[in-house]
């Protein structure tokens, strides 16, 4: 019983070291964070003091928006977005040409829609496509997007999540830990009673260290790769524009005219013949009525004279 109750008495202390642990962590993590943001002042400054130097090298447009890029998010972890809006004259093209830039960069497309729209004997084109690519080669990639069309809209966006990964690192190794030391009671465990409260225990450690492990492995990811997602529509087509009246040729407007005449005297006609019946039902009443009434009126008049 001595025994059982030892043991128990472990692994209440080890529960509360990891809690204790893990609040240190995240405090570590808060003055790390101080640490990391003054090195990163002085990295920063290092690489602006040989930017010169490095400039004098060999390189192209893409390693110039990698070093720009890196020395921005030195001892940083940063998630950058970026979202533009073009318009295009083949879909297909430029989804084809963003395609291989990304590629070229390193990146890859992660997701792609089209639909076709259609009107008439029209259609037209619009989609979207999502792209990956290293967080280094972002700017570059984005230049690349927004020369493939008209941009009609873009933005850029930044995440800061240096504290994010450095609270889930502490976390980690506190996890870590704590696993080792439970193998380690579980290996002197002899009651049943104890090695099943062991094993209980350390399958929640592991179970939080592979929850933690992910959204880990989710932030660095996002960090390493950037997202840029990019909405492309063709023009719609539409009807040409008409000319205007007095570019149109003498002949052509005579014909026209004479057209117009035709046109108006066919709706006269078929005017009347739409309103004659209602003219002779509603008008030979009214006229019998004026007949009579004028006759009436000339006789009376008639009477009078004489």
């Amino acid at each position: 019983m001595n025994r059982s109750r030892s043991i128990t008495v472990v692994l209440v202390l080890l529960v509360l070291l990891a809690g204790c642990g893990g609040s240190a962590g995240s405090a570590q993590g808060g003055g790390g964070d101080a640490a990391t943001v003054a090195e990163a002042n002085v990295e920063a400054e290092r690489a602006a003091d040989g930017g010169d130097a490095g400039a004098q090298g060999d390189g192209g447009d893409g390693g110039t928006s990698g070093q720009n890029d890196g020395s921005l998010a030195a001892g940083r972890s940063i998630i950058r977005t970026g979202e533009v809006q073009l318009r295009v004259e083949n879909f297909e093209a430029a989804r084809a040409n963003l395609t291989a830039a990304v590629e070229a960069r390193g990146g890859y497309v992660s997701d792609s829609t089209q639909r076709v729209h259609d009107s008439g004997e029209e259609s037209w084109t619009s989609g979207r496509v999502v792209l990956r690519v290293p967080a280094e080669n972002f700017s570059g990639t984005m230049t690349a997007v927004e020369s493939e069309g008209r941009v009609v809209e873009s933005s850029t966006s930044t995440q800061d999540v240096t504290e994010q990964v450095v609270d889930l690192q502490a976390r980690l190794d506190n996890l870590r830990a704590e696993r080792e030391r439970l193998r380690e009671l579980y290996q002197r465990a002899n009651d049943t009673e104890d090695v099943l409260a062991v094993e209980r225990r350390l399958s929640e450690v592991q179970t939080e260290i592979e929850r933690t492990e992910a959204r880990l492995q989710s932030l660095e990811r996002r960090v390493a790769y950037s997202t840029i997602t990019v909405e492309m529509r063709e023009p719609r087509p539409d009807r040409p524009a008409p000319d205007q009246w007095y570019d149109t040729p003498v002949l052509a407007a005579f014909l026209d005219s004479v057209h117009g005449v035709g046109v108006v005297l066919r709706a006269v006609v078929v005017g009347v013949a739409y309103a004659a019946p209602y003219l002779l039902v509603f008008l030979s009443p009214i006229a019998v009525a004026v007949g009579l009434l004028y006759r009436f009126r000339h006789r009376i008049l008639g009477g009078d004279g004489e």
